[in-house]
């Protein structure tokens, strides 16, 4: 296992510098070269720590009059140069616009501290810094980024209530549901952050410590990482979010391997405040990605509508619009909800009937693909991850399949599994995915999410309740939708004792189902 986890480590430091530096080729080095309006600063962070940034500043701005600020922190491993075809454009339309290098990343100082305290410190101090050497409106401040400036964002205004609008862009709001869910631990996701900090970062004692100990599967120090996590979630700080009043929005993609969907749409439904949550196709920061160059994208059109209504009183209807705007893996429109549970509407069950048995440690066939790359080829060509259900090894992937649907079933937010389940070990890691399957057995990865149990008593059933990751997925008339459930995904790390056996049963008093949300047609 330490050779898988060195190997998945390497490759993602070399997956992060070639994306480094195609970004430098392909946009962000021109786009800096071209802003003449740019400058360049030093901003004393918290302790001092120097924070490379660079501000742009409306044209003809003479210190006459002041204009809404807005702040952006940049993501886990990108230069501060990340966001400058958006501020240029932001500018143009009226902001000054401060966009930061982290703390830890690339010539800014300091350590990665993975959006602790010393980090929500430092967005205080950039807006300080701005009040004082811009023309910015104290009355009038936002912040927004992307991946690890989206999460930082959410945090710094739930503790600065001089924050009025936030865009929180493929971020977290609950660390340790993000990459830890189900109790396990998702380590593509994590090597590559890991990978990327290594690169592009300095890591600090406690976070390489973190790293260690979350590959090592070291339940000694559970509950001290998830302490460490929830100090770092937005989630943990709702209440005192909701009190400061932000306007917030939230968007993400459906097949994001970094931070999946769910616990955005959990925190949304805790926000009291003015607010908005979108969804679309692709994996972390696809969905933004083309705005970054300085091309059309919907999610910086949104992004800018938002805080236009909320920062400059602009009346552009994004307040009248429905709050909740998802995009189907299937279809190229957009869907309005009122809110949350609006999404799935309906409910279908797929009973898992019988009594099936299935061994631990191979891997059945049946996984959720590779971090990144299957989401985007998703996104791109409507190519998730696929699998042969009636090839797949009834010896290590339990499957259960619907009739065939007699018209077009449009899945739409989280479906739920529930099952008994009797391991013949303490511990133990099931994946469970959910496939659309056509006319000739091969089936479309529709959503999937991992379980893991610690100290169960071997031979003795209990109930299984698993949430899969949300998402908006239309299942073709005459197809069927099939639950597959096994032991081994490379996306996460599992906790299968050889020679493990897991049994999947349904009493009469309590059956096993898949509870699948349907759009209301």
């Amino acid at each position: 296992m330490g050779l898988q986890r060195k190997a998945l480590r390497t490759t993602a430091v070399g997956a992060v510098s070639a994306t480094l530096i195609a970004g430098g080729a392909f946009g962000l080095t021109p786009a800096a070269q071209a802003a003449d309006a740019v400058r360049f600063v030093d901003i004393s962070g918290d302790g001092g720590t120097v924070l490379k940034a660079n501000v742009v500043t409306p044209a003809g701005a003479d210190g006459t009059r002041h204009y809404p600020l807005l702040v952006l922190p940049t993501s886990w491993g990108l230069p501060q140069v990340e966001y400058l075809a958006q501020a240029r454009k932001l500018a143009d339309s009226g902001y000054v616009v401060v966009s930061y290098n982290v703390r830890g990343f690339w010539q800014s100082g300091g350590e990665i501290e993975v959006a602790g305290p010393p980090d929500i410190a430092d967005a205080s101090k950039v807006i300080d810094w701005a009040l004082a050497n811009t023309p910015a409106d104290s009355r009038h401040i936002g912040m927004a980024g992307v991946s690890y400036g989206a999460g930082i964002s959410l945090l710094a205004a739930a503790h600065d209530k001089r924050i009025k609008a936030v865009a929180s862009l493929s971020g977290w709001a609950d660390l340790i549901d993000s990459i830890y869910s189900g109790r396990t631990q998702h380590v593509q996701a994590a090597a590559l952050l890991d990978g990327a900090s290594l690169v592009t970062g300095r890591q600090s004692a406690e976070i390489r410590q973190i790293f260690d100990d979350f590959y090592a599967s070291n339940l000694s120090k559970e509950q001290d990482m998830i302490n460490w996590g929830k100090k770092r979630s937005a989630a943990t700080y709702v209440d005192q979010l909701n009190k400061n009043g932000a306007a917030v929005m939230m968007a993400n993609a459906w097949g994001d391997t970094v931070f999946p969907p769910n616990q955005y749409a959990d925190f949304y439904e805790k926000l009291t405040g003015p607010k908005r949550l979108e969804f679309r196709p692709g994996d972390h920061a696809t969905a933004e990605l083309t705005g970054l160059f300085g091309l059309p994208n919907d999610v910086w059109t949104d992004t800018e509508r938002w805080f236009d209504h909320y920062l400059k009183g602009a009346d552009n209807g994004i307040d009248r619009e429905q709050p909740v705007q998802l995009k189907s893996r299937s279809t190229g429109g957009y869907e309005g909800y009122p809110d949350w549970k609006s999404v799935g509407a309906i409910r279908t069950k797929l009973a898992l009937a019988g009594t099936t048995t299935i061994h631990a440690n191979v891997d059945s066939g049946a996984d959720g693909g590779i971090v990144f790359l299957s989401s985007i080829l998703d996104q791109v060509a409507q190519l998730p991850p696929v699998a042969s259900i009636p090839l797949l090894p009834r010896r290590w992937a339990a499957v259960w399949q619907s009739e065939k649907y007699a018209t077009a079933q449009q899945v739409r937010g989280t479906a739920k599994l529930h099952t008994t389940l009797t391991p013949t070990k303490e511990s133990g890691t099931l994946v469970a995915y959910l496939y659309d399957v056509g006319p000739l057995g091969l089936g479309k990865l529709v959503s999937n999410a991992p379980y893991t149990f610690h100290g169960r008593t071997p031979g003795k059933p209990f109930d299984v309740d698993l949430e899969l990751y949300s998402t908006a997925y239309d299942v073709p008339a005459g197809h069927r939708l099939a639950l597959v459930v096994d032991t081994v995904d490379p996306l996460y790390i599992e906790h299968n004792p050889s020679g493990a056996q897991l049994t999947f049963s349904s009493p009469a008093d309590d059956p096993s189902y898949v509870s699948v949300p349907l759009r209301e047609q």
